[in-house]
């Protein structure tokens, strides 16, 4: 089991719908079921899921193991990057969910790195995510980093705590964006009606900064790089959306009938740079964009 540490931001929150927010991988009935169970504390008292909190209040919540399931190793092509003793670089293809989870047992990637790797995955994130240390969505595409060790693991763990790792994305976004460049610092957190979703989340959000540059223009669209400061749930999607400019194909947080064929979200991890968890060696990794997003760009510039 693990513990995690939060303190709230402002007064009059309930415990249940502050930690809905602040706790992007839990569901709130999940988080509802630890506050029962008397696994949330808050300045060190078990409390009920109504209690209200007050500014600076320490909640402490305790995450048990994950229940174990059979993940079985399958043999999937997977393009791969780099790789060493401690970790390798995948650049994930669209379509592909990277651990499994309720509805996608096969297929993702970590059943696919289970044959590559031989079972070779670090096991802190447990059974379901070995060897995860951040993820991409499903209908995004690139780059990320996977650890074989335990030690590799911690080391990663630590860098995206401290935002000390490198990630750039490309992406397509609806509408002519006018600025070159900008900067969206703006929290994010569980919708507060549709729990499904992430959303700019004043009350209960967590810390949340995009980096934006103005790659090309077309006439109803933009291409754009987008830099990661924090790495929440959704942010790019999120955060593009919140000004007005969602990503084309992102039918969650963008139009529901889009003009292209598209597979989801237009996302793509380009770069990924970050000091090797055990070595220290600076190392930066670059992908090209997939051929949909190519043809993609081409269409647009001829519209």
């Amino acid at each position: 089991m693990k513990k995690e540490t939060l303190i709230a931001k402002e007064a009059g929150v309930r415990i249940d719908a502050y930690l809905a927010g602040a706790l992007e991988d839990m569901s709130r009935s999940y988080i509802k079921k630890l506050i029962d169970e008397s696994q949330v504390t808050v300045n060190g008292k078990i409390v009920k899921a109504n209690h209200k909190l007050k500014a600076e209040d320490e909640i402490e919540i305790t995450i048990p193991d994950p229940i174990k399931l059979d993940v079985l190793p399958e043999k999937i092509d997977l393009d791969i990057v780099y790789e060493d003793n401690d970790i390798v670089v995948v650049n994930k293809p669209k379509g592909m969910v990277v651990h499994p989870a309720t509805g996608n047992y096969t297929g993702t990637l970590v059943n696919a790195l289970l044959a590559h790797c031989e079972g070779s995955l670090s096991d802190i994130n447990g059974v379901i995510r070995p060897g995860i240390v951040h993820r991409i969505d499903k209908d995004t595409t690139g780059i990320l980093v996977v650890a074989k060790s335990n030690a590799a693991h911690e080391g990663l763990s630590e860098k995206l705590k401290v935002h000390d790792i490198e990630r750039v994305y490309t992406a397509i976004c609806e509408g002519v964006i006018k600025e070159e460049k900008g900067t969206i610092d703006a929290p994010i957190g569980r919708h507060p009606v549709d729990r499904k979703k992430m959303a700019v989340n004043t009350k209960n959000g967590r810390h949340a900064v995009t980096h934006f540059t103005v790659l090309e223009r077309f006439k109803n669209a933009t291409l754009i790089e987008a830099r990661l400061e924090t790495g929440r749930t959704h942010q790019i999607r999120v955060h593009m959306s919140y000004i007005g400019h969602p990503l084309l194909g992102d039918e969650v947080y963008g139009r529901k009938t889009q003009n292209y064929k598209l597979q989801g979200q237009v996302l793509h991890a380009t770069v990924l740079g970050f000091e090797h968890p055990i070595s220290g060696e600076y190392m930066e990794f670059r992908t090209e964009l997939p051929e949909y997003f190519e043809q993609l760009i081409e269409k647009l510039r001829n519209r």
